[in-house]
């Protein structure tokens, strides 16, 4: 295969990328990436356009500074801009009861779209290749998806996200990489079998080559295409559908129960996953019995989907019943310096003015800290918990937002919002720990000093 052509064939048929388009690229250093970047800086040549590197640091391996080193080299070598981050993720694992697979693609995402919105980027390019669709095809399948699953990793994700690598194989990247004599790095953890992704690779799927089919990578590839297809068509009517099931009474959304019985079962169960999608902000941890049980659940009765929500029928309608949870209150003026401990929460922030020149590196974590332009401060700041109404427009967002409804579509539990402190300027929100700094107060070219928020 003519991998650069067959490069080309998939950003022209996906329209992945576009004329003065700005493409982050999140580069590992490893094979994957790595040609990834060799093939947009060939396409460069015809279609104009910016491309900024973006390395995120899991600091789970010994060689994870190794593979940064390598980065910052060939970002150079390539003239290319680079942002990079590192964090702790065994650290935020444990703290977020994940696996370690879970919490680096929670952190790690986070960390592209923040750089995305500071670089100006349009589209987050990723080194997904056919040989992770086959694996994540067959992963789901042994873990017992439904039609959804089965369409494995989407090219496209909210119109940002871009995979141009899913049609080729990743054989075939590294021949092009050694035709090419690029260097790359070799990730040691991925010959660790402990991980399923790791086990699928090396054991089942060359079992299903030496033994039923040598081409079962490009089969189920192309069954991830075409249940793609027709989950983009069946989600186009459970749209239409719940157009008409799905209300809204005060702040509450409900859910028609009785309509949504006449329904075709696949139908209604698509309509139920939209509806918990609207509710929950994402479908992590939405299981097939889940769905089933809200399709059961009788009149008068609730049904505890999570520890903090509770849906209860009434009537045929199906709404979220919040637990009433005791608010904390707490108020405190602070005018940026020394340590400011916020005893209600058990929490302490630390406040640094930097000079914008001696800043070479960011390291982005809105879980702990915030950058802003510290010219557009007004000293006292007044942190406070958070009130009915609070509302804000978060870095690249195209307007504001309630925070009530920001912290349900991060997964915030309702119990935990109050210990996530309002940072106030002149009745401004400038930052909320977990949630991104205000654009009103984001560090532009014309800043001339970050203040740092920190959390010890």
């Amino acid at each position: 295969m003519d991998v650069l052509q067959a490069f080309k064939r998939a950003v022209e048929r996906n329209g992945l990328v576009c004329p003065g388009d700005r493409v982050l690229v999140a580069f590992s250093g490893g094979p994957d990436s790595t040609a990834l970047v060799h093939l947009l800086l060939e396409i460069r040549r015809q279609v104009p356009i910016d491309i900024v590197l973006a390395h995120f640091n899991h600091r789970l391996r010994r060689t994870a500074g190794r593979d940064e080193r390598f980065v910052r080299a060939q970002a150079k070598k390539w003239r290319l801009p680079l942002v990079v981050q590192r964090q702790d993720v065994r650290t935020f694992a444990h703290r977020r009861g994940l696996n370690l697979e879970e919490a680096g693609r929670e952190l790690r995402y986070a960390f592209l779209r923040k750089a995305a919105a500071r670089a100006g980027a349009a589209k987050i390019a990723t080194g997904h290749t056919m040989n992770d669709q086959a694996e994540t095809v067959l992963m789901r399948l042994l873990r017992g998806t439904g039609s959804h699953g089965l369409g494995g990793i989407s090219p496209v994700v909210d119109k940002m996200i871009i995979r141009p690598l899913l049609g080729i194989e990743r054989r075939e990247l590294e021949s092009y990489l050694r035709g090419k004599k690029a260097d790359f790095c070799r990730d040691e953890s991925n010959l660790n079998r402990r991980f399923l992704r790791n086990k699928v690779r090396l054991e089942l799927i060359p079992y299903l080559q030496r033994n039923y089919d040598p081409g079962i990578i490009r089969g189920l590839s192309r069954l991830a295409s075409l249940v793609q297809e027709e989950d983009e068509f069946l989600d186009g009517l459970a749209r239409e559908k719940c157009a008409r099931l799905i209300s809204t009474e005060g702040t509450a959304r409900l859910l028609d129960m009785s309509r949504l019985s006449s329904l075709p079962k696949a139908l209604a169960r698509r309509c139920v996953r939209r509806y918990l999608l609207e509710l929950k902000g994402d479908l992590r941890d939405i299981s097939y019995g889940d769905v089933d049980a809200i399709l059961r659940l009788a009149d008068g009765k609730d049904f505890h989907l999570h520890k903090n929500l509770i849906l209860r029928r009434e009537k045929n309608l199906l709404f979220l019943k919040e637990k009433a949870v005791p608010q904390l209150r707490y108020q405190y003026l602070w005018d940026g310096r020394g340590i400011l401990p916020i005893g209600e929460i058990g929490a302490r922030f630390q406040g640094e003015s930097i000079q914008k020149a001696n800043v070479s590196e960011f390291l982005f974590d809105d879980g702990v800290r915030c950058y802003c332009d510290a010219g557009k401060l007004h000293l006292p700041l007044l942190v406070r918990s958070r009130r009915e109404g609070d509302r804000y427009r978060p870095l690249g967002s195209p307007g504001r937002k309630k925070l009530k409804e920001i912290f349900r579509a991060k997964g915030i539990p309702v119990q935990a919002r109050d210990r996530h402190p309002v940072f106030v300027s002149e009745e401004r929100i400038v930052w909320v720990p977990a949630l991104p700094v205000a654009e009103e107060f984001k560090v532009t070219a014309r800043t001339k000093t970050v203040f740092l928020f920190q959390k010890l």
